[in-house]
Parts: structure tokens; C-alpha cells; sequence
């Protein structure tokens, strides 16, 4: 066996076409588009590149030169703070746990000469709602941007000595499923205050609803983990990436006196369009998108966020918001509902979820890995 590091546009090629190899009998893998793979490793497109990030990666050949695994090391000043902990993505491997300890020992090394102490991993040279976890329950098709794998890597990744860091849960339920009668008692009660409205986007007037979005978002959510607040820059992008997929009657918010208090955003599963795409996003497959996004509707929403600010938590606000839209979203095209994962150390969420008579869909896992094996692997820390 050996690693060769992807370089150049052959190397880059067999980096993105082997999991199609690897798959090609498993009728439930999506091919991920090649583009979205290709920016995490682009200086240009890749933020994380501009604050001292490095990332790597390799092809693991077997001795007939063929393709059997790869692997994507990163160094992150900025992940959790913590600077001697590196990561690994992008992982696929034959079942052959030789072979992926080559791979693992191959990232390890490189971290070593980076003075990382710990590997995370699989986790994203970025945000964590892309290419985050290892897949462990719930093997059917993909969210878009989301890891799948084979079974069989639990094992790999767990004999080489990887410990569980969290989990990560995701829900889901039938868009017409009946919420408990306390949910919409907790509607009710705000209902009555007509100081109180919701509504859903209106893309003619997208500059005020990405303002209220980036008012919630910093007084709900920055403070989480040490988080600094987010620009309306960074809102501004964020939308503008949505905009060509958004539909906006599943973007909610919620008003109080005319002052955003809240936001639900969804979006359909892509990944229901992206599917018959080959990785590929050329003209025609563009043309294609279009094509099934106009004429196939997506059967899924999928919870991207949820937000409300921290005077209005715990008072049904929530309950009112999502009330609201269900009367909405249930006259449109889609069947079931899945929210993006929820850290295991979040029970708040996790309790949010269940409370809506959601079921767990799938499970993915974020592991850990000391280079000191003699050192215990904590678990993440629980949010308050």
C-alpha cells in the first residue's frame, strides 16, 4: 500500500471519484456534487484558509495501483478554541481495517508535524452543517451536504481507537403530523396577544428578513460556545447562496411589536434533485436541476435553523411559530420534515424535537482520537 497526495487535476478526479466506485451496488449512497467537495479545499472559496487553516489530502493505492481508500487532514487555529486538536474528512476505505489504519496513521502523522495532539473526525475543514459526523443509525438516503457510509466503518474507526466525542441526532416526522394538544395550547396563548405575528419570507423584500434573521441569530445563538456575533455581511452571503433553492413559505418568523423574535428556516432536501446529477454541475445538469426543481417537486423540507431570542424561550413562542407554518407548509408539495442533527449534547433541542412527536431518522457520531492513548477521551460539553 500507498498514499499519494492530491495535487493536481488527475489526483483531485480519483479523490472524487472512488466513493462512486466504492458505492456503486449501495442504491441508497448520492453521489454529492464535486464542486461543493472541491471549495472546502480552495483557498479562494475556503474562509478557514485566510485565518491560518491548512488541510491535506491523500489517495490510499493498493499494490496493484489501485484506488482503495482516501483522507483529508485539516488544522484549524479556530476549532473550539482548542489549537493541538486537528481533523480528518473525507474518509472512504474498502472494509479493510489495514488499509484504513494506513490512512489513519498517514493524517495522524501530518497533525503530529502540525503539533496536534488530537484528531477529531470525520468532521468539515469548516461550518459543521457539511460533512460532519459518521454515520451509525439510519442508512438510507442522504441530506444534502450530510456524510453516508458504509456500516462497516463504526468498526474501522473504532479498532483503530477512536472514542465517541458526541452524537449527532436527527428527527424527522410527516409534514401533516398532529402536534400535542399542549403545543397548541402554548399557540393559543400567544395567539391571543396581537402584538404577536408570524409570517414567512417574502423574497421582494429579502434585505429585511436577512436583517431580522442576523438580530436573532446574535441574541440566540452567538453566545453558544463562545461564538461571536455574525456580521450582516455573512447573513447576506448566506442567503445569497440560498436564494437560487430557497422556497419562502418554509422560511418562518416571529414578530413582537414589529421586533424579530424568532425564525424557523427550511429548505427543500436538494439532495432529491442533486441525485441525478453524478456529482456534476455543468449547463446541462444545471438545465437538468431546473428541470426537476420546477417539475419534481422535493417530498422533503429539511430544519436548517431555529432561533428565539432568550427573553422569549420557554414561552411558546415556538410552539406559535411552528403552528403557524405547518398551516402553510401543509398545502404545499412536501410529505415529510427533517431537521438538520442535533448534538446529543444539547438536550433542549433534542427535547424540542421529541416534544413535536418527531422520531429519530438517523444518527451520526463525531469521534476523538488522543495521540496519547493513555489520555481519556471527555465527552462535549452539555449546553445549559
Amino acid at each position: 500500500m500507498y498514499t499519494v497526495e492530491v495535487k493536481n487535476n488527475k489526483t483531485r478526479k480519483q479523490f472524487l471519484n472512488f466513493p462512486a466506485k466504492l458505492y456503486e451496488n449501495d442504491q441508497n449512497w448520492i453521489h454529492p456534487l464535486n464542486q461543493d467537495i472541491e471549495k472546502v479545499f480552495d483557498p479562494k472559496k475556503n474562509k478557514v484558509f485566510k485565518r491560518g487553516g491548512k488541510a491535506i489530502r491523500w489517495i490510499l493505492f493498493d499494490g496493484n495501483d489501485q484506488v482503495i481508500g482516501r483522507i483529508a487532514a485539516f488544522v484549524n487555529p479556530k476549532y473550539e478554541g482548542k489549537a493541538a486538536v486537528g481533523g480528518i474528512g473525507f474518509f472512504d476505505c474498502i472494509n479493510d481495517q489495514t488499509a484504513a489504519n494506513y490512512l489513519f496513521n498517514q493524517a495522524k502523522e501530518w497533525l503530529q508535524s502540525h503539533e496536534m495532539e488530537t484528531m477529531d473526525g470525520p468532521i468539515n475543514f469548516g461550518e459543521r452543517d457539511q460533512w460532519w459526523g459518521l454515520l451509525v443509525e439510519g442508512f438510507h438516503e442522504p441530506l444534502y451536504n450530510m456524510n453516508y457510509n458504509f456500516p462497516y466503518y463504526i468498526e474501522l474507526f473504532e479498532n483503530y481507537g477512536f472514542k465517541t466525542y458526541f452524537n449527532q441526532e436527527c428527527f424527522s416526522l410527516p409534514i401533516t403530523q398532529k402536534l400535542q394538544p399542549k403545543l397548541h395550547d402554548r399557540h393559543d396563548a400567544i395567539a391571543k396577544d396581537k402584538d404577536f405575528k408570524a409570517e414567512h419570507l417574502q423574497l421582494n423584500n429579502l434585505d429585511k428578513y436577512i436583517q431580522d434573521f442576523v438580530t436573532i441569530y446574535n441574541k440566540a445563538w452567538a453566545s453558544h460556545g463562545g461564538g461571536k456575533d455574525m456580521p450582516l455581511s455573512q447573513g447576506r452571503l448566506i442567503f445569497k447562496s440560498m436564494k437560487p433553492v430557497i422556497d419562502p413559505k418554509i422560511v418562518w418568523f416571529v414578530y413582537y411589536k414589529n421586533e424579530p423574535v424568532a425564525f424557523w428556516l427550511n429548505l427543500p432536501d436538494l439532495n432529491q434533485y442533486f441525485k441525478h446529477l453524478n456529482g456534476k454541475f455543468g449547463l446541462l445538469h444545471k438545465l437538468k436541476f431546473l428541470w426537476y426543481k420546477t417539475f419534481k417537486k422535493s417530498p422533503r423540507a429539511i430544519g436548517i435553523a431555529f432561533g428565539v431570542v432568550p427573553e422569549w424561550q420557554g414561552k411558546g413562542v415556538d410552539n406559535f411559530m411552528i403552528i403557524e407554518g405547518q398551516k402553510v407548509i401543509t398545502t404545499l408539495s412536501y410529505k415529510n420534515y427533517e431537521m438538520q442533527w442535533i448534538g446529543d449534547f444539547n438536550p433542549k433541542m433534542i427535547n424540542v424535537a421529541k416534544s413535536l412527536g418527531a422520531d429519530l431518522s438517523r444518527k451520526l457520531r463525531t469521534y476523538r482520537y488522543h495521540f496519547d492513548e493513555s489520555k481519556p477521551v471527555e465527552r462535549h460539553k452539555r449546553l445549559n
